[in-house]
């Protein structure tokens, strides 16, 4: 399958997306908040507000020269998000398996000229990390969509086309063009669902022989995403996010999506 600009996003930047690189696949478990609890939005809003994460986003916000590194300004606004991405127990089949896995707690971030960003926190070896950032403000657009949609249902995002979906009740319903193109725009059952990705991913599951082969979930390979300029230098937190970034001793990159999508109404 030949990578796209509007599906490189989805390698560069899926926390624990079911198709992995081979990397991945062998390495520690990808970092995930267990669940979503006083304590762990805490600690979320502490890794988020780090002045070491400001300086960072200082850079980030800065990088196209909308403005300046010192006159950006980055605060962050709002309590964490939890954000879900498709299961691969799902996919699998497994018995009694959600649709969706909880990946990261994620915080809305905004500089002084209005750019925003989200910062994807999660539980680390070395305790809660920024693990990755992301231009604009899909988490908390889709969050807020899914639930005027489907109150009270799971809003998620399957990372190998970049949808989001929401599901609830045994229907599973699209909240984006791309989900729309898999699903339809009145949606389908949970079944449905899960037969469509399980023929499309199935066979790409972490510790598959596609997995092995190094494949990167499928897609070709492509241009990476942009690092912040003159920061300190990459590592990805272990076994987490491709093309993340780690927080502290580990230093910290800053990735861009490819482009933006509009919500369906």
């Amino acid at each position: 399958m030949t990578s796209t600009p509007k599906h490189l996003c989805a390698v560069l930047l899926a926390a624990s997306a079911v198709l992995v690189p081979a990397a991945q696949a062998s390495a520690a478990p990808v970092p995930q908040p267990q669940s979503v609890t006083a304590e762990t939005k805490a600690a979320a809003a502490r890794a988020a507000a780090a002045p070491e994460t400001l300086t960072t986003l200082s850079r980030f916000f800065a990088r196209e020269g909308k403005v300046a590194v010192d006159a950006a300004r980055p605060r962050v606004e709002g309590e964490a998000i939890p954000v879900s991405y498709l299961s691969p127990d799902f996919v699998a089949g497994k018995a009694g398996a959600p649709v969706a896995r909880l990946e990261f707690l994620a915080s809305r971030a905004v500089s002084s000229d209005g750019q925003q960003a989200a910062l994807w926190t999660a539980r680390t070896e070395a305790g809660w990390q920024v693990v990755n950032i992301a231009t604009g403000d899909d988490e908390f657009r889709y969050a807020q969509l899914g639930a005027a949609k489907l109150p009270g249902g799971t809003v998620f995002r399957e990372p190998q086309i970049d949808a989001w979906y929401v599901a609830e009740g045994g229907r599973v319903l699209p909240l984006d063009e791309d989900a729309e193109r898999a699903v339809g725009a009145q949606g389908t059952s949970l079944a449905a669902y899960r037969a469509r990705v399980t023929r499309a991913y199935g066979d790409k599951l972490p510790g598959s022989a596609y997995a092995k082969a190094g494949k990167a979930g499928g897609y070709g390979a492509g241009p990476a995403a942009q690092p912040a300029p003159a920061g300190p230098a990459a590592a990805p937190v272990a076994g987490g996010v491709a093309g993340g970034l780690a927080l502290g001793a580990a230093g910290l990159v800053a990735a861009r999506r490819s482009r933006r999508r509009r919500a369906t109404a």
